[in-house]
């Protein structure tokens, strides 16, 4: 009889233990789940210069190419290139400068993602070199001296010149489709060096824009890019 109810309780044991083990397994691998992040490159353009160049009229023409790589949970290896064409009118002067640039650095992610959203808040760091020429297409003479009159010169004359600067940058990118992103930054800018020309001043570099006595600068862009996934993890 005792034999009978230990054999009895065994086997209840070891039928509630079989039973109790595909729900615990179940479980663990529900606790386990990991949202993984695409990593790739993502290529964009800057579409706020183009919009310029329809409204402002010194503005003669720009393009600029927008690309980041993905390193690690918050780093991107981030670079633009770019060209444009702008003419400054000052009151007795009117230039031109016209060249490329680009800007290479890293962003980092300051945005913490939901489940598997994949939206940032960045600042960055840019370093930017720019090459150009400015063509001096006008400008006046002894404009200080009221017993001479002064008679607008018109020969153009170019100069080939380069700029170093960093840059601090603020900005998001939202992705609103899947590997389609919406993103706006703004810089601020700080001039290195700049290559002046003979008897005249550096007023504009392309990708600094405007160049002040402080040497200082702000930037703005705004972005459309698509991310080409390598992998996830």
């Amino acid at each position: 009889m005792y034999r009978y109810f230990i054999s009895i309780i065994f086997c209840f044991v070891v039928v509630t233990t079989f039973s109790q083990e595909p729900t615990k397994k179940v479980e663990e691998k529900n606790d386990s789940i990991v949202y993984t992040s695409p990593y790739g490159i993502r290529l964009g353009i800057d579409i706020s210069k183009p919009i310029k160049a329809a409204i402002d009229g010194d503005y003669n023409s720009g393009l600029e190419i927008v690309a980041d790589y993905r390193i690690s949970k918050r780093f991107f290896i981030a670079a633009e290139l770019g060209f444009e064409d702008e003419t400054t009118q000052e009151d007795y002067s009117n230039s031109t400068a016209k060249g490329s640039y680009i800007r290479l650095g890293f962003n980092y992610n300051a945005y913490e993602n939901w489940l598997d959203m994949n939206n940032e808040i960045f600042v960055g760091l840019r370093y930017g070199f720019s090459v150009f020429d400015q063509t001096l297409n006008s400008y006046s003479p002894n404009v200080h001296n009221p017993y001479f009159p002064t008679t607008p010169i018109n020969t153009p004359v170019t100069t080939s010149l380069n700029s170093h600067w960093t840059e601090f940058m603020f900005g998001l990118k939202v992705e609103t489709f899947k590997n389609f992103f919406i993103g706006a930054s703004f810089s601020y800018k700080v001039l290195l060096n700049v290559k002046e020309p003979d008897n005249f001043k550096t007023l504009y570099s392309p990708g600094f824009n405007r160049i002040f006595e402080s040497g200082t600068g702000f930037g703005f862009n705004y972005t459309l890019s698509y991310l080409i996934p390598f992998k996830k993890k």
